[in-house]
């Protein structure tokens, strides 16, 4: 963790395409608590099939920080800038950053999802995503659970049993 001074926030940092690893890697080497949520697919060639790792929030990473100490970010490899309102950083909702995580430790397919604006709220009242609040959207006969990022406009999508949920 960073101790540079000011109150330590989680931030969105946009990266270069394809340098997701590389600049959560840097800013991890700077000190920083840096966030990179990501998702496998199982990939299939004529000869092989293999299992790749992909960001959840492609051209994203989150970091830990101050926004009042933000140059070190900013100069990092791979680093294009930081989520916010013009040049003024916002940052995430701690509750977005515990959501995703949830849903990761979770161990149920997750996959990037199109953001989804607000709706009917559910709350999951049982299973491992229990307490959890987001969007429930029905794809294909399948009940998804949508949990999004609101200052990135993105959204995640985990299948869920329909009979965890209640609606809010």
């Amino acid at each position: 963790m960073s101790t540079w001074p000011g109150p330590l926030r989680w931030y969105g940092v946009r990266v270069k395409s394809r340098h997701e690893n590389v600049a959560s890697t840097v800013l991890r080497e700077k000190g920083y608590d840096s966030f990179l949520p990501s998702y496998r697919v199982r990939r299939r060639w004529t000869d092989r099939t293999k299992e790749t790792e992909f960001p959840l929030f492609p051209g994203y990473l989150f970091c830990r920080m101050s926004a009042a100490d933000r140059v070190p970010v900013l100069t990092s490899a791979g680093v294009v800038g930081i989520v916010g309102i013009g040049r003024t950083p916002e940052p995430i909702e701690e509750a977005e950053i515990d959501a995703i995580r949830l849903v990761l430790r979770s161990g149920l397919p997750v996959l990037p999802w199109p953001f989804v604006h607000p709706g009917d709220k559910v709350q999951v009242e049982c299973g491992p995503l229990r307490g959890l609040q987001g969007v429930v959207e029905s794809i294909k006969d399948q009940c998804r659970l949508v949990v999004s990022v609101t200052l990135l406009q993105r959204s995640i999508s985990v299948e869920l049993d329909p009979a965890w949920v209640a609606v809010q």
